[in-house]
């Protein structure tokens, strides 16, 4: 695969020392091109963007309200086909705190009115931005900032699911450590029309504490025990893709424990909560397989 030469994003960014998200970030905009405009709530991503009137991005973007990222993204849909501009994608991008929590409105009433826009939800499993917190995406067992002592009970909310129920025009799952599949999916995409929804899973070296040299390392682990798996839905029609694809026919898959024990945010997971962990994975992985025709 050769990817197009010239960069949307520079050298440069405010984001943390080995944040995945300039990775994945810069595969999506090369398959995109300049003719976007991007819409991003209070997140890391506007982080990554910069202080006004700096930035290291080079294309259009919108800030908006934490909660309004799908709104947002509506309007400027609404605003390109009054002025006749039909050559523009549109793309919201947001956290998992503004997606699977206070955004899940917004985006549940475009994606059933088919509004002609992507969405996307890079998943680091807690508001980091603003100091670690608890999300409904923070898997069972983690430790926060806002459960410091005694780590998540509830398991990770299932979004993906509830989008997929919305019957979106395009839905994918990525990580950022797998730049191929990001680059070859969001091509996709930008060539379908409707609501496209997109999970990226983003480790964070800062939230989920391992080390900044780590980052692509802990994704690859994410998606070879299947915390993460890779798969598209394009018309209703379900394949899984990459390292998960591959998976899928040798039959094999790591146990999450080398995945958990890199990540300090672990520390106190519990022998019961760690069995539960593992349970759920394998049932979910079982599901997807099944489906997949395997």
């Amino acid at each position: 695969m050769e990817l197009p030469e010239v960069e949307y994003i520079l050298p440069g960014t405010r984001t943390c020392a080995g944040c995945g998200l300039p990775i994945a970030y810069r595969h999506m905009l090369k398959a995109l091109g300049p003719k976007m405009i991007m819409t991003h709530p209070a997140c890391c991503l506007t982080i990554l963007h910069g202080i006004y009137p700096k930035t290291p991005v080079a294309i259009n973007a919108v800030n908006n309200t934490f909660a309004g990222t799908a709104a947002s993204a509506s309007g400027l849909v609404a605003g390109l086909k009054a002025t006749g501009r039909t050559d523009y994608t549109v793309v919201a991008m947001a956290g998992d705190g503004g997606t699977f929590d206070m955004g899940i409105q917004a985006l549940s009433g475009a994606a059933e009115r088919e509004t002609d826009f992507i969405y996307v939800c890079y998943d680091n499993e807690a508001y980091m931005n603003t100091g670690v917190q608890r999300s409904s995406a923070t898997p069972s067992g983690a430790v926060t900032t806002t459960t410091p002592v005694i780590p998540k009970e509830q398991a990770k909310k299932d979004f993906i699911q509830i989008m997929e129920a919305h019957d979106p025009a395009y839905l994918a799952t990525m990580c950022s450590s797998y730049p191929a599949d990001i680059y070859n999916k969001f091509l996709k995409a930008k060539a379908i029309k409707g609501t496209r929804f997109i999970h990226m899973a983003v480790p964070c070296p800062t939230g989920w504490s391992f080390p900044t040299k780590d980052t692509v390392k802990i994704g690859r682990l994410a998606v070879e025990s299947a915390v993460v798996v890779l798969y598209e839905v394009e018309n209703g029609a379900f394949r899984l893709t990459g390292k998960s694809l591959s998976m899928a026919r040798s039959g094999k898959k790591q146990p999450v424990n080398e995945y958990l024990e890199m990540q300090g945010r672990f520390k106190r997971i519990s022998a019961e909560q760690l069995a539960e962990f593992q349970r759920q994975i394998d049932v979910k992985w079982e599901r997807f397989r099944k489906r997949a025709g395997f």
